[in-house]
């Protein structure tokens, strides 16, 4: 999936806190759906769209579905986020560098 579509799929608040939720551990649909104000078929709708964009995985056990993120989908979103600062830490170490080149001339006119 791409950047745009992993933003759009977690700019949604309720999906956005399901994530946070199914961070760390495998949830039942039901589960998830007990900590919302909206019916399940709601909460199922915003599980699909998770899936689809690959930010969740799902497992049958029984009869429930469970529920955890998968980090590599935010990889795409990750890359597009990284960009921003390889472009910032490039431009710190040029002035970074400058600096330095800087330093030693103007020891040398304080030492006269």
């Amino acid at each position: 999936m791409t950047a745009l579509a992993t933003l759009q799929a977690i700019a949604e608040p309720t999906r956005f806190k399901i994530l946070h939720l199914v961070r760390d551990r495998e949830m039942a649909a039901g589960e998830i759906a007990q900590r919302f104000h909206q019916t399940r078929p709601a909460i199922s709708v915003h599980l699909r769209i998770l899936l689809r964009v690959g930010l969740l995985s799902e497992r049958r056990a029984g009869t429930k579905r469970l529920y955890v993120v998968r980090p590599e989908g935010f990889v795409p979103l990750h890359g597009f986020i990284a960009g921003f600062w390889d472009v910032r830490l490039q431009r710190l170490k040029r002035v970074a560098e400058a600096v330095e080149r800087e330093q030693p001339k103007q020891r040398r006119k304080k030492s006269r």
